[in-house]
């Protein structure tokens, strides 16, 4: 257990880390908060739109991920844990968006229509790799 442990919160020891866990933080945080607060167009009525069951439960869990997840990073908490759920959430939301608009209006479309999900999608598996870094609540629990 002390050697899982170790290795989810094993870091880089320098602040290579910090920006893309604040953007990371900040954009998952605002999203989760506004499913919540508009829930027409990006909480549960996006994902009834989108063809999903159970869109405000959903949209509910998707959204507390979201918000708990980007706080997580935020902190730099145990963020190689709070990058799965994200990168699922990446995937899905690639999945079940993008590729329908690659296939029916094509490459470049998909390509503008996609740019923050795949930004998001390479910074976290940028936090997946090299962990929180030096100003991070990992490091500290480590030391």
């Amino acid at each position: 257990m002390n050697k899982l442990l170790n290795l989810i919160l094993k870091s880089v020891d320098d602040h290579r880390s910090l920006i893309p866990r604040l953007v990371v933080g900040l954009v998952f945080l605002s999203e989760g908060i506004q499913k919540f607060l508009f829930p027409d167009s990006v909480g549960a009525g996006r994902f009834e739109k989108i063809g999903f069951t159970h869109p405000e439960m959903l949209a509910s869990l998707v959204a507390t991920f979201e918000m708990i997840c980007g706080l997580m990073m935020l902190a730099g908490f145990f963020v190689r844990l709070a990058a799965i759920p994200l990168l699922t959430i990446m995937a899905t939301a690639i999945i079940t968006t993008k590729i329908p608009i690659l296939t029916g209006k094509g490459f470049w479309q998909m390509a503008h229509d996609s740019r923050t999900d795949l930004s998001m999608t390479m910074l976290l598996i940028f936090i997946f790799i090299y962990g929180a870094g030096r100003f991070s609540a990992d490091r500290c629990l480590r030391s």
